[in-house]
């Protein structure tokens, strides 16, 4: 089984940066895209950002110029930064594998706890 572990999230003023980090465990790390996604309140599960084995991302509209995902290959690790924080973006992110080296619409069907994100006044 893959395990992901996210952290970073916390409470933030607009404008606002966090930086969230995800521990993925097990032996596909090296050889999957990555992605964030996050669950918003009412909304469904979004992917926000992606990141292939060859450095290449993809950024929802509602994030680009904003978020930042990065991938540390030799410790297993995924992260985003997130800059210019707005209400919008309060959710639970969550980190997950590809099936592909290559940012695809296939992932595991496997969820850590999470990570909250809330951006308020």
């Amino acid at each position: 089984q893959v395990q992901f572990v996210e952290s970073g999230g916390g409470l933030m003023h607009p404008g606002g940066s966090l930086r969230l980090s995800c521990a993925a465990s097990g032996s596909i790390f090296s050889s999957s895209a990555m992605g964030w996604f996050r669950r918003a309140p009412g909304k469904q599960r979004e992917l926000v950002a992606a990141i292939s084995t060859s450095g290449s991302t993809n950024y929802v509209d509602s994030v680009k110029g904003r978020f930042t995902i990065s991938r540390d290959n030799s410790k297993n690790m995924v992260y985003l930064q997130m800059n210019s924080l707005v209400p919008e973006d309060t959710a639970v992110y969550y980190c997950n594998a590809n099936i592909r080296a290559t940012i695809t619409t296939l992932w595991y069907n496997t969820w850590g706890q999470g990570t909250q994100v809330t951006v308020s006044s």
